[in-house]
């Protein structure tokens, strides 16, 4: 993330940043995942949304399409839609099933 896009690059209350960078922007909670090796992505997003509480939306910056992923969050009562991202790069809006 660059300053060019607005956004602080500090954590969110709670947010664990062993794995993956996470901040805060007007869209939500951002965590990028990219460069890290499996199953680390996937063990970094779920501990974020387990951590979030009543926050309605995260956005995962990733390189590869989490598949894996896409049942966990269903069972946690939450969903993915792809949105648009850097070139290279899968980017996930997640948000609490309605």
């Amino acid at each position: 993330m660059n300053a060019a896009r607005g956004g602080t690059r500090s954590p969110a209350a709670g947010t664990p940043l062993a794995n993956g960078c996470c901040w805060v922007e007007a869209d939500g909670v951002h965590i990028d995942v990219r460069g890290l090796p499996p199953p680390e992505p996937m063990v970094a997003i779920l501990a974020l949304v387990q951590s979030m509480g009543d926050a309605s939306t995260i956005i995962v910056h990733h390189e590869r399409d989490p598949r894996m992923l896409y049942p966990e969050l269903a069972e946690l009562g939450w969903q993915a839609a792809r949105i648009d991202g850097d070139p290279g790069e899968i980017r996930l809006r997640l948000t609490r099933m309605p």
